[in-house]
């Protein structure tokens, strides 16, 4: 079969694989970064896709020959289904700068925003070290390899002639989004808690004595405690957030 087709009909079916696998690239966390060049983004989308398409052909090729009309709809549904991949792993990553920014707040430590390191707005030290390390973990376990691993499944469970489902999308997209906040907020409840105890804590010790700042006094051993608590914890909620990567993300 590889030696009946023409050319023309092997470079449009790479091109539909590039549409998945580059859309999905391009909201890929790490890889979507603003620190990452463009080309390097293009290049590595192209490589993929080149590499991919072997184990692809079977899957992409008989429908490249069905018209130029079919061949647009085509390309705009790969392009929506590779979106949709890439959100997926990285409403995760976002839930974690969440939790990253929750823990700064409720730690007394946001006062001051600098630079972040994936993304573009200000961000709090301490969100920007836990939400960067956490990218950092998932790059070290491999996760972009269980990511090109689930884009190659879903020529399985969204085959070319099944067309994009927006309905089956946005289901993937809000439960990813569910499971993902839950995930977070069972990581960052200790901090929580501890903002709730040394706040009320604080707050009785203000009604006992009026007339000191006892909010302007606190403040350092707040900052302080938390900064204990984060050195002892940082480590399990890495593993755990890392843990909970695949069954939130790549698992459905």
């Amino acid at each position: 079969m590889i030696a009946e087709v023409t050319v023309e009909t092997a470079l449009l079916a790479i091109f539909l694989a590039f549409c998945r696998i580059g859309a999905c690239f391009m909201l890929m966390p790490g890889l979507s970064s603003a620190r990452v060049p463009m080309q390097a983004r293009l290049f590595i989308a192209v490589a993929v896709s080149m590499a991919m398409f072997v184990h692809l052909w079977e899957a992409i090729v008989p429908h490249v020959g069905a018209g130029a009309g079919h061949l647009f709809t085509l390309i705009g549904s790969e392009l929506l289904i590779g979106a949709t991949i890439g959100l997926v792993a990285r409403y995760y990553l976002l839930a974690v700068q969440f939790i990253g920014s929750v823990i700064a707040m409720v730690s007394g430590f946001n006062a001051m925003a600098g630079v972040a390191v994936e993304e573009s707005d200000p961000q709090s030290p301490l969100a920007a070290i836990i939400s960067f390390s956490a990218l950092m973990i998932l790059f070290t376990l491999d996760f972009h390899h269980a990511v090109i691993h689930a884009l190659v499944d879903t020529y399985e469970v969204m085959p070319l002639e099944a067309l994009f489902d927006p309905r089956i999308a946005l289901m993937n997209l809000v439960d990813t989004i569910s499971d993902a906040f839950f995930v977070m907020v069972r990581l960052g409840s200790p901090f929580i808690a501890y903002a709730i105890l040394v706040n009320l804590a604080i707050g009785l010790v203000n009604k006992l004595t009026p007339q000191i700042p006892i909010y302007f006094v606190a403040l350092p051993f707040v900052i302080a405690g938390a900064l204990v608590m984060m050195y002892f914890a940082i480590s399990p909620m890495l593993s755990l957030m890392a843990d909970g990567f695949i069954p939130t993300t790549i698992g459905r």
